[in-house]
Order: C-alpha cells, then sequence, then structure tokens
C-alpha cells in the first residue's frame, strides 16, 4: 500500500463550494492544506448554480430570521452562522474584487452575472493560500487511525494511495445533479465509520405535470404568482413568488420551495397545483378590472383582448381562453356576467394537474445526509471523530430556493476551514 510521504494538517474531500472555502481557509490560517477533486476539475456545479449566474447568498441580515427558513433544522445552525453568516459572506467576496447586487426576493449575485467570476475568486484565494490541488482522484475510503479508533487518520484513493492528513474535512455534496460528482459518495464512507445518513431524496426539484397548455408555455415566467397544493379537495400548503413553465411543466424558485410537498402528497393520490395569477386582487377588484377591459375593448374578439390584462402575455392569454370555454370569437360587449365570473374564477385558480417530481438530474439539491445530531457546529466537527468535519450538503438539512444552500456551503466550510486550520492544531 502506498503512501504520501507528506502528513497534512488538513485533507478536504470535494471541491465544491464548501470544499473550496474549507480548504482556502484553512491555508489562510497556515495549515499545510490539500484539496482532493475526483473530477477534471473544481467547482463543477458551483459553475451552474443560479443558471450560471451564481445566487451567492440571500441579503436577510437578521440570522434569526435567515435560519427560519431552514425551519426545525434552523436551530442547529446558530453557532456556525454566528460566526460566518451573510454579512460576512458579501464581504469576504467583495475584499476579494467579486462585487455583488441584491434582485428580487433578496437575492445576491455577482455584478457580473457569472459563476466564473465566483469560481476564479474562489481558486486564487487557494492559490494564494497555498492548498495543493489534486484532480482526477476518486477517493474509496475514509481511513480510521490504528493508534485511536475514535481518530481519522487520512484517506484512501481508488488507485490505492493514501493521504494522511490530521484533519479530514469532507465536502463531497449529496445526490443532486450526479454529472457534477455528486454521486453520494461520502454517506458511504460515513456509514461505514458509523455515522448515521438518512438516505437521499431530490429536493427543490422541478415538477412534470400532465396539461399538455402548460407545456406550450414554456419558457414563460411570472413574477408574483400565489400557488396552492390541493389534494382531494384539501388545501395542503401555499406560497407565493416567480414560476416558470417548461417543457414538462413548472419550475421557478416557488414551485422548487413545493417540490418536497408535493412529491410527499403524490405518494397519497391526486395533486392539484392552483396558480392565482392576481394575488394582490380579490375576486370583486378583478370582476371590476374585466368589466373595465371588457368596455375598453367592446368590439375585440375575446381572444385578442384578453392579453391586455397584465400580467397576461399573448401565449398564456390564449390558454387562458381555451380554459375559459368561452368562444373566443366573441365579441367583448357579448360576453355573459356567469362568463366573466366564471373567468374571474380561473384568473384565481387555474388547476394543473402534477404527474411527478423530476429526478436528481434534475433536482437543485438532494435532503438527506448525515444526521445533524451528530455533528459539533460550533466547529462542524464530527461527535464520533473530532478531528473529521463535515460540511455543506453532506448534512441533512433542507432549506428553500434562493442562495440558502450556497450560504449553507460558505457558513460550514469557513467554520470548518478556520477550527481545522487553527495554529494550535497544526502539527500536533
Amino acid at each position: 500500500m502506498k503512501k504520501t510521504e507528506i502528513i497534512y494538517d488538513v485533507a478536504v474531500v470535494g471541491g465544491g463550494p464548501a470544499g473550496m472555502m474549507a480548504a482556502g481557509r484553512a491555508g489562510e490560517l497556515g495549515a499545510k492544506v490539500i484539496l482532493i477533486e475526483k473530477n477534471e476539475s473544481l467547482g463543477k456545479k458551483l459553475l451552474i448554480t443560479g443558471g450560471g449566474r451564481c445566487n451567492l447568498t440571500n441579503a436577510e441580515f437578521d440570522t434569526r430570521k435567515f435560519l427560519e427558513k431552514f425551519k426545525d433544522d434552523g436551530k442547529f445552525l446558530f453557532s456556525a452562522f454566528s460566526q460566518f453568516g451573510v454579512k460576512d459572506t458579501i464581504n469576504f467576496f467583495q475584499k476579494l474584487g467579486v462585487e455583488t447586487k441584491i434582485e428580487d426576493e433578496q437575492r445576491v449575485f455577482p455584478a457580473s452575472d457569472s459563476a466564473k467570476t465566483v469560481f476564479d475568486t474562489l481558486l486564487k484565494y487557494l492559490k494564494r493560500n497555498k492548498v495543493e490541488i489534486i484532480l482526477d482522484s476518486p477517493v474509496s475510503n475514509i481511513l480510521i487511525s490504528k493508534e485511536d479508533k475514535n481518530k481519522i487518520s487520512g484517506i484512501k484513493l481508488k488507485d490505492g494511495k493514501e493521504i494522511l492528513a490530521r484533519r479530514v474535512i469532507i465536502a463531497t455534496g449529496g445526490t443532486s445533479r450526479p454529472e457534477t460528482g455528486s454521486t453520494g459518495d461520502g454517506f458511504a464512507w460515513l456509514r461505514k465509520i458509523g455515522h448515521t445518513v438518512i438516505e437521499p431524496t431530490p429536493s427543490l426539484v422541478p415538477i412534470a405535470v400532465k396539461d399538455e397548455w402548460v407545456k406550450k408555455l414554456a419558457g414563460l415566467s411570472l413574477a408574483n404568482v400565489k400557488i396552492t397544493i390541493f389534494q382531494n379537495g384539501a388545501e395542503q400548503e401555499t406560497d407565493k413568488g416567480k414560476i416558470i413553465f417548461t417543457h414538462f411543466g413548472l419550475s421557478g424558485p416557488a414551485i422548487l420551495n413545493m417540490s418536497k410537498s408535493i412529491g410527499e402528497l403524490l405518494k397519497y393520490g391526486e395533486v392539484i397545483i392552483s396558480l392565482d395569477l392576481f394575488p394582490s386582487e380579490d375576486y370583486g377588484a378583478l370582476n371590476f378590472k374585466l368589466q373595465e377591459l371588457f368596455k375598453e375593448q367592446s368590439n375585440k374578439k375575446f381572444k385578442n383582448a384578453l392579453h391586455a390584462l397584465a400580467p397576461l402575455a399573448a401565449d398564456l392569454a390564449s390558454a387562458i381562453v381555451e380554459i375559459s370555454k368561452i368562444n373566443p370569437d366573441t365579441e367583448c360587449h357579448s360576453i355573459t356576467r356567469e362568463e366573466r365570473l366564471a373567468l374571474v374564477n380561473i384568473l384565481k385558480n387555474i388547476p394543473i394537474h402534477a404527474d411527478r417530481l423530476l429526478g436528481e438530474d434534475k433536482a437543485i439539491i438532494s435532503s438527506g445526509g448525515v444526521s445533524l445530531r451528530e455533528i459539533d457546529f460550533k466547529t462542524m466537527s464530527s461527535r464520533l471523530f473530532p478531528n473529521l468535519y463535515l460540511i455543506g450538503d453532506i448534512l441533512n438539512i433542507d432549506r428553500p430556493s434562493g442562495g440558502y444552500s450556497l450560504q449553507l456551503c460558505w457558513t460550514t466550510g469557513f467554520v470548518a476551514g478556520s477550527s481545522s486550520g487553527k495554529s494550535e492544531h497544526i502539527s500536533n
């Protein structure tokens, strides 16, 4: 069995955002660090986040409010976020030359609108802090010390080589977007050494639907829609935000954030996704709007008038004309009161029939991972092995779309890098 002659202070497995942050931070503190990546390059998933624009974080600076988005998991994260939160992230990148901007729903992006800006900056951070990087190096196992069964001694590569380290950080991600390298490798190693791993499932994933008219609107996005999920006529959940029509159904932040609930409900029967296109208007106000529109367009055919009602784009207006069952050639002045009230109801409650969630290849993140009760969040170290650190998507933490996943990576990566790279740990 070949071993490296060098014993590193810190070995980081996984060159995604959490791993790059952890390795750079430990190196910044003077530790001798090696970053091990199984792909031929670092940051594959980072480069496609936010549609290639990289949604760095969410500009909610109140940590308590920020962590409320993580629901029950948020209570575990306070100690980590008190060390490195949203403001710290923005300041960190700005000091490294990345200007940022805040968009809808407080999403923070690099001013360049390019994930490559963030990637290049992290690469420079690694090089400046003398982090050794090895690529095309899949790991097969975590090594337990022969002298102390409560300590990790390093990692073993699939080619048989062993890399020895005083501390090891695992940042291999979950199981979403497996083409980027997130294939759940770390879960198998961690189960083998005694960690509890909750089985991962796709999360923040687009929805395939049965309604063909939805698919005809592929590419259309609506910024402010109220979405309500129904099963057996009973309301299950509601949210408001941006949706995107796709060639298979629905996506966009508001849909992604409800996808886990939809997936669970689909196990028990049909799920209806109801869209309210006018959430700020009650039925009476919308009825009045339609009356005014039909007066203004009184001699126009119904099919040619409805798109004038913002936010109805022409394609969406045509779909609603079809759903309404009103004769499209009816002149607006001839539309009956009953037809108009039925149209109001459609605009406030368009039913779409969910078919299934798309798979892990389309998921933004996966649910599941290492049990949070087995982590010390002050350091991100394992409670089973004090010199093992677990960060980013490998943890069993659910979170919404909107910059929360990357912030989790920056926070846990920075804390693990700070803890493992402290001077009192080096060469001990």
